[in-house]
């Protein structure tokens, strides 16, 4: 159903799962467990996987430890990995390129932040003419409760709530759970 003609294939797309982005985080090894399992589900049906890695000169510096993606990732190194410094992927990045590449115009979402990336590349996708399925289950959010936001339980259930009820026209946008996925 994508707008973007020619384009039937679907790609997984693994949004700033790296140290210390994932400090802190809610239900943080059950969704690194749902992240291996969609990465291994797609290299069986041969779906491309991209890894998308944030930086930032004042929090997430290019190249730190804390920058970098975490070890236990099933990551290839023939795997697409694209860097970025803004919310949505797509935002001044090579990830339409890559995508464009592989006749994607399906995308598979996971990763991290659920109220700061994770939403902006959903929304990004989306106007961008793609399909956009959010896995439910493995998606995350640091507790900013401290600041006013909702406890990262909730942040992470009304983002899901909410793109499960997303429309464009040609497009369609749902959240599934893991075991819910299929590529191919």
């Amino acid at each position: 159903m994508t707008t973007l003609l020619h384009r039937p294939a679907t790609a997984l797309v693994i949004i700033d799962v790296q140290n210390d982005v994932l400090v802190g985080v809610h239900d943080r090894q059950r969704v690194i467990n749902n992240i291996v399992t969609l990465v291994s589900r797609a290299r069986y049906t041969s779906t491309p996987v991209i890894w998308v890695q944030h930086s930032s000169e004042k929090e997430l510096a290019f190249g730190t430890d804390g920058w970098k993606l975490l070890d236990e990732l099933p990551m290839d190194p023939r795997d697409p990995l694209v860097h970025k410094k803004h919310g949505d992927a797509f935002e001044d990045t090579g990830l339409e390129t890559e995508l464009a590449a592989s006749g994607v115009g399906h995308v598979v979402i996971a990763g991290a932040h659920t109220d700061f990336c994770i939403r902006s590349t959903l929304h990004g996708a989306l106007v961008r003419g793609y399909d956009v399925t959010l896995v439910s289950d493995a998606h995350t959010a640091e507790d900013l409760s401290d600041w006013g936001a909702p406890p990262p339980a909730q942040v992470i259930a009304h983002t899901n709530m909410y793109w499960d009820n997303q429309t464009a026209p040609g497009r369609t946008a749902v959240a599934v759970v893991t075991e819910k996925v299929t590529f191919g």
